[in-house]
């Protein structure tokens, strides 16, 4: 796996990418040369034609991120995906007609544009078909041995078998029965190991003592085999850091959980430009959004509710109020449920569309929030998941976001178990915060909100 602004991507979907970026580019210069001609060179490099390309080819990854076509776990079928990658030449056609009415001086000229995207079209076809075949090779996979047993090398197990990884789990521990002696785990291993022509061997054990083979590990490491530990991997193939098996030395001694001052300073202005931006855009929603909730029910148009925020700090946030003024007067405190009856009819577009998140825009602008980051909980909640979760203080040595990688990687929870699944996306962000992961959380939850994806 290869690591991108500070996240893992599985090698083949760099190479998927990058293909397909070779082959837009390539469809579009092959047609200008085949239409201009003697003419081409000045087509490419003095009229912007290799401009012009840059951007065609910038709208066919863009289309292709929007359809999830670098994401193969989202497709039932080969139908769906042959049916996706249609539609972004299709989006493709749209876009260059509208071009050729409103302003055709920014096509490619003697119909190169036309013909660039038939070619590209049978060109995509061909390049998903021959790479869908490739990583099918025996020869294109790594083999790997997952050392341990249990619910944790089962996990690690499953999370390896994805296609789009390149690794054939050979086997594991777990296949030797439920309990084994240390020379029991060591044949098992070896045997694979020898048999198999193993090139990796993940340790998943929770309980080391005793019953690791380490002698057999070492032998291994010195012929060339590399061994490594589960807790990196679990964190490379499912984003999120797992509570249950994490230590403080691992918090302490692991890469990551670094926030300097230039990095402090740079993702502030990062934030306090995201919200003035998205604020002048979404400007004619609030009027809309105050006259819709005021004939709705009775009560305010905003309500404040406190939350913690960096070091533990409160702090008010805000929101538009989607549910019904007295909505915890019998209750007291508690999470939103599925369907829940205090939300009103309003309130219920509201949240679906993330139209109540606005005001929220205001807090990061006044320094309580940023733009990404954990989610802002209520302090009576904090002291509870405080005492039930291990290291969900954590959390707090970050300021909370409007939106983050929890958000855009877990649905909306309002259970002890979804907090605490929340908190290990929390974790892996505040390990490996960056600005191009901030980036990287814009542009999917922009993805998110436009789709309708995770509405609560």
């Amino acid at each position: 796996m290869i690591r991108v602004f500070n996240v893992y991507y599985p090698l083949r979907s760099l190479v998927l990418l990058a293909g397909e970026a070779f082959i837009v580019w390539t469809s579009f210069v092959l047609a200008t040369l085949v239409q201009s001609r003697s003419d081409s060179y000045l087509v490419l490099n003095y009229e912007g034609g290799y401009l012009k390309i840059f951007l065609a080819t910038a709208f066919v990854l863009l289309s292709s991120y929007w359809f999830d076509l670098y994401d193969p776990s989202r497709f039932a079928g080969r139908g769906e995906l042959y049916f996706r990658i249609l539609l972004v030449p299709a989006l493709l056609a749209f876009a260059l007609a509208v071009i050729s009415w409103w302003s055709p001086q920014y096509l490619l000229g003697n119909g190169a544009s036309l013909l660039g995207l038939l070619i590209l079209t049978f060109a995509l076809f061909a390049w998903r078909t021959s790479y869908s075949w490739l990583v099918q090779l025996p020869v294109l996979q790594e083999r790997v041995y997952v050392l341990g047993t249990g619910s944790r090398a089962q996990s690690l197990v499953q999370g390896l078998k994805r296609i789009d990884l390149g690794i054939d789990v050979v086997g594991w521990t777990g296949q030797t029965g439920p309990v084994a002696t240390r020379e029991e785990l060591a044949s098992h291993m070896m045997e694979l190991a020898e048999k198999r022509k193993v090139h990796r061997v993940i340790v998943a054990m929770p309980d080391r003592r005793g019953i690791l083979p380490v002698n057999e590990l070492l032998q291994l490491r010195l012929s060339g085999v590399k061994v490594e530990e589960a807790t990196s991997w679990l964190e490379k193939i499912s984003g999120r850091i797992e509570v249950e098996h994490l230590y403080p030395s691992w918090l302490i001694f692991s890469e990551g959980f670094r926030f300097g001052s230039f990095f402090v300073v740079l993702r502030r202005m990062l934030s306090t430009a995201a919200s003035l931006l998205l604020l002048m855009l979404l400007l004619p929603l609030i009027p809309l959004a105050i006259l819709l909730i005021t004939l709705d029910s009775p009560g305010p148009v905003l309500y404040r509710q406190k939350r913690v925020g960096r070091a533990g700090v409160t702090f008010y946030c805000y929101k538009f109020r989607t549910m019904r003024q007295d909505a915890e007067a019998d209750t007291g405190p508690t999470w939103a449920d599925d369907n829940d009856p205090r939300i009103t009819r309003v309130g219920r577009f509201l949240r679906a569309a993330r139209i109540d998140e606005i005001p929220q825009l205001w807090c990061v602008l006044k320094g309580d929030m940023a733009f990404v980051g954990p989610r802002p909980e209520r302090p009576e909640f904090v002291q509870w998941l405080s005492e039930e979760i291990p290291f969900y203080g954590v959390r707090h040595y970050v300021r909370p976001g409007i939106t983050g990688w929890a958000q855009i990687r877990y649905k909306y929870g309002n259970t002890l178990a979804d907090a605490k699944e929340k908190l290990q996306y929390d974790l892996f962000y505040i390990k490996n915060a960056s600005l191009g992961l901030d980036f990287l959380i814009m542009l999917q939850t922009v993805k998110i909100v436009i789709l309708g994806r995770g509405a609560q």
